[in-house]
Order: C-alpha cells, then structure tokens, then sequence
C-alpha cells in the first residue's frame, strides 16, 4: 500500500527537499532520479529507499509495477513539484543509494576502455560523456577531483538513466588512475591540441583510454604527461577547438568502429 504525506512539515518531505542539496547527497549517499523513463532504467540489483509521486501520477498512471518494486510515497501535487528540478515535472522520482565504485572492483578483461575527465565543470558535458560512454561499451569514467557532481540533477538527466549501465569513478587522482591502469595494460591518450597523430592511426582494439580536459583549460601538463600518446581531432574549418563531449563523443565512436571489425 502506498503511504500519502500531506504536510511540508513532515520528515521525510523535508528530507527529500534537502537532497537538492550536495551536502545532503554526500551526507546520506542518496540521490534524486526524477521522471518516468529514468526510474524505469533503474536495475533491479541497484539500491532503492522509496518511490515519491505526485497524486496526479498515482491516479493516471498505473503504479502497481513500482509498489511491488519498492516502497511508494504519494504527495500533493504542489508539494510533489517542490521536490523537483525540472519545471514541468513528470510525477515520479526515486531515491536511489549511490554506488560506491573503487578501481579495484574491476573485472579482469583483455581489451579495457575507459575515459578520463579532468575538472569537467558543465553537467550538460559530463551527463552526455556517461550516455556516450553507455553507448558506446566502456568499461567506466574516472572524474577528477574539482569536476562537475555526478549526481547533480542536471547531470542525471543528461545521462538518460546510464548512470545505472556503468561504473562512474569521482573524486579520484588521475596521476594514481594512470599509473593502475597502465600496470593493468591500458594505454592513455590525451586529447591535446599538440597532438600529431589521428585518433585513427591508434591501435584501440587493445587496452585504451582517453583524458578529456576542462571546457575552458584543456588539460592541464601534469595530467597530459601522464599520456602514453597525445592524438588530435581533424578541424578543417575554422573552429580552433571542439565541446568537451563531442570530442569525447569523436574519439569513443573510433573505439566503436575499430572493435566492430
């Protein structure tokens, strides 16, 4: 049976309210999945606490699937928006555990593929590296520490739910990154404007990774020299450089292609 919460006042409203928060995500390890088609991504194996939904959601839409996943929490639907961040909500969020992802949880496998961002400041850019990344078969996302919050609600909606599909690593220390994953085998590539050799030309059906730099910055030296390679990106035109993603986005799909012959 679904639990109906009519007061602002209440705890667990004002709970819910204070996850909009960082600090409050940190605190508890929980975060906000807002709408229908990114709660219907989340596994069966991921932690979930509860289910919230507005009471127009309750009576059009057929909750029956979720309480039989999770516990269901029904607001008005003027509370219900307050705990939101988009302006014409759907009616549904979950509250979701964040997973605790660690380098040494890897799987042992002969053809790794990863990328690396450093100080990724737009939740636009980062959400569509994860879905790209989702796409395209990595293995994972290492953030370095100073990048945009994995779980900020504007990042969550840019990875339409492939937060769920695969492990995002934040806060780590790329120098200690690179050095682990080459002891694993993975060569790195920088992404660099000094780069003279095409993404092309890079044996990527092997071990690989690429280091994406802050949208403004690039990557920094101390990052860039922790790289087996640097490559660039073919600019015909005028453009001096590429959005942080659609170089990402350039550089996965050459990983695709080599590994589909």
């Amino acid at each position: 049976m679904a639990k109906y919460i009519e007061s602002p006042q209440n705890k667990i409203y004002k709970r819910l309210k204070g996850l909009q928060l960082k600090k409050n995500r940190d605190k508890e390890g929980l975060f906000l999945a807002e709408g229908l088609r990114f709660v219907s991504e989340i596994p069966d194996t991921w932690t979930v606490d509860f289910i919230a939904c507005s009471q127009t959601f309750s009576k059009e839409m057929d909750t029956i699937d979720f309480e039989t996943r999770w516990n269901l929490i029904v607001f008005p639907d003027d509370l219900f928006e307050d705990l939101c961040d988009t302006e014409s909500p759907q009616g549904v969020l979950a509250v979701c555990a964040k997973r605790q992802d660690t380098i040494a949880t890897l799987p042992t496998k002969e053809n790794y593929f990863f990328i690396l961002a450093e100080e990724l400041n737009d939740p636009g850019n980062l959400g569509t590296i994860i879905r790209t990344a989702d796409a395209c078969g990595a293995d994972g996302v290492f953030l370095s520490k100073g990048s945009v919050d994995v779980y900020n609600p504007k990042v969550l909606r840019s990875t339409m739910g492939s937060l769920f599909h695969l492990p995002i690593f934040q806060n780590v220390d790329l120098s200690e990154t690179a050095t682990i994953l080459q002891e694993k085998g993975v060569s790195l590539y920088a992404a660099h404007l000094q780069g003279t050799d095409y993404p092309y030309t890079l044996p990527l059906t092997k071990s690989c990774g690429f280091l994406i730099g802050n949208e403004a910055r690039g990557l920094s030296d101390a990052v860039a020299n922790l790289c087996n390679q640097f490559v660039k990106i073919p600019m015909p035109g005028q453009a001096e450089s590429l959005n942080a993603s659609i170089a990402a986005g350039v550089l996965m799909y050459e990983v695709v292609r080599q590994r589909l012959k």
